[in-house]
């Protein structure tokens, strides 16, 4: 059965491929996580095409799009806004901050102080903002990309546990390989392909995206796999503190993500596999012998998706059940 997201899905990933070279995986947990309704950070070296990435995304989309440079001067107020007073009228009038929009890019989010970190915390997790004891309520579809630089980096402030938890998604760009270096350079030789981007898809059609991923059906027994993969990550070596059951939800959000991305209104194991990746390995908190080895945690999953066994029964079971 064909599923209604997977030609919008392709029309904007192949927008965003006029401009972006390669990046298929990253374009699509970007997808999917608008599909989601979740938010991405990307962590990578300066310069590997995040915030472009972000852009593209945006300009495939008729929606509202803004940009927040963090700094560590920034406050919380030059994200979710100020009331001032206005002397003419004699009252206060509120101006929304760039969090106001339906795509917020938070380029270099770990340059800013955790007080203003944590001002982007209620409006990723309720979709709303308070202002001075006023809430107002965010647009739809929302979502955040954030980017950081490595924790290595001069002039940083980590993102507390409850911040990264809080992104569906985390992923990194990576370097181009040669073949598409080269391809980079002809592409924008002579102009920015950005510029010609044209809307492929309504905030309507995202909508209805995000509506149907969530209809997705789930069998039982892809559900008893969710939990035995997160609970195996509680009772592993030198692993803190393992996932949690807001953890198994995004587990299970992305996974149907990839389902619906596939053409296919029902989830299958390899779905729950490719998921898991991007969305625990950052919700993991590592005993202080491992931190400061790189990947560990994407080891520790990859070693537990080996060891939890998968479900066997037929694909045709888990889509028969509906």
């Amino acid at each position: 059965m064909d599923n209604p997201v997977y030609p919008i899905y392709t029309r904007i990933k192949e927008n965003i491929s006029r401009v972006i070279v390669g990046k298929d995986e990253v374009i699509d947990l970007l997808l999917i996580a608008l599909f989601c309704r979740g938010h991405v950070l990307i962590e990578d070296v300066p310069c590997t095409g995040k915030t472009m990435l972000v852009k593209s995304l945006a300009a495939s989309i008729d929606c509202v799009a803004k940009r927040i440079q963090f700094t560590p001067d920034l406050l919380p107020s030059d994200i979710t806004g100020i009331n001032y007073f206005n002397m003419k009228k004699s009252e206060f009038e509120f101006i929304p901050g760039p969090v106001f929009a339906n795509i917020v890019l938070a380029d270099e989010i770990n340059r800013a102080t955790p007080k203003t970190q944590a001002g982007l915390l209620e409006c990723m997790e309720e979709n709303q903002a308070t202002i001075d004891g006023v809430t107002y309520n965010l647009a739809s579809p929302f979502m955040v990309v954030a980017t950081q630089n490595p924790i290595e980096s001069m002039g940083v402030f980590p993102l507390p546990e409850a911040q990264l938890d809080r992104f569906l998604i985390k992923t990194s760009m990576q370097y181009p390989s040669h073949e598409e270096g080269v391809d980079i350079l002809d592409r924008f030789n002579s102009e920015n392909p950005l510029v010609e981007l044209q809307p492929v898809a309504s905030k309507e059609e995202i909508i209805m995206c995000q509506e149907q991923v969530n209809k997705v059906y789930v069998h039982r027994d892809l559900m008893d796999y969710i939990v035995r993969i997160c609970e195996a990550t509680r009772t592993y070596e030198n692993v803190a503190l393992g996932v949690s059951p807001r953890g198994a939800l995004s587990l299970l959000r992305v996974a149907k993500g990839f389902a619906a991305i596939s053409n296919r209104d029902f989830l299958i194991p390899d779905d729950i596999k490719r998921a898991a990746m991007p969305v625990l390995p950052h919700r993991l908190v590592l005993a202080s012998s491992l931190r400061i080895k790189k990947n560990a945690a994407q080891e520790i999953i990859e070693d537990v998706l080996r060891r939890v066994p998968v479900p066997t029964e037929a694909v045709l079971g888990w889509s028969a059940g509906k």
